[in-house]
């Protein structure tokens, strides 16, 4: 307490609310100061307690998302590689029915020209006893002249364009691919048509052979002689 003295006199009178008192209140002052700093450290403790969740939910999200991108791309990849290998198998099967196609049409080619060949041979060698007559009466001298040799020529001129040609004559020599030896006979002197032949020899044509192309449709049927 302190004493003052008052100017109307020597009385000392004591100050309520002196030293004591200040030091009092400061002291007061400054356990609510520690007090709102801990209240603050407390708020920002539970702030942070509250943030911590936020960011482990937004991490959690992105996980998710970068999971679920990676598993779009995964199927994405997959759907891509089985459309190829889709792609693949039916190009795969185009071509191997272009191939058969490609096949059957050129078997169906071959056959059509053997059965062409076929036919026509067929109708040329039912002719063939039609033209040994032909030439028969050629040979005879029964036809020189006249309607009949004309219409004989035309015969052989058409039945020509297809391909029919007749071999066989006397001094060839003989080739069994070509010609049919019905007999072997002793050699003839003084036939210039066998002049400079070697080996065996056609020496008379009994019929001539016929042929269209390569293909010989009848051989020449002959006699053969060997030259002494």
């Amino acid at each position: 307490m302190t004493a003052r003295h008052n100017h109307h006199g020597d009385e000392a009178w004591a100050e309520p609310g002196g030293r004591d008192e200040f030091d009092h209140a400061a002291e007061g002052a400054q356990d609510d100061a520690v007090n709102t700093e801990a209240v603050n450290e407390g708020v920002a403790s539970a702030q942070a307690g509250a943030t911590a969740p936020g960011a482990e939910a937004s991490g959690a999200t992105a996980s998710a998302a970068s999971a679920e991108s990676v598993a779009t791309a995964t199927e994405g990849a997959d759907a891509t590689s089985e459309a190829e290998t889709l792609a693949a198998q039916r190009l795969d099967d185009l071509q191997r029915l272009n191939a058969e196609y490609v096949n059957y049409k050129r078997r169906v080619d071959r056959d059509r020209a053997l059965t062409q060949e076929r036919a026509v041979r067929d109708v040329l060698e039912a002719l063939l006893p039609v033209l040994d007559d032909i030439q028969g009466a050629r040979d005879h001298g029964d036809l020189t002249d006249g309607p009949f040799a004309a219409i004989a020529d035309k015969l052989e001129a058409s039945l020509g364009k297809y391909g029919l040609t007749r071999f066989g004559d006397k001094g060839e020599a003989f080739d069994p691919m070509v010609h049919e030896a019905l007999m072997h006979q002793a050699w003839p002197d003084g036939d210039p048509a066998l002049d400079g032949a070697e080996g065996t020899t056609v020496v008379m044509v009994l019929q001539p052979g016929y042929k269209t192309g390569d293909t010989v449709i009848r051989p020449a049927r002959v006699a053969v002689a060997d030259p002494a």
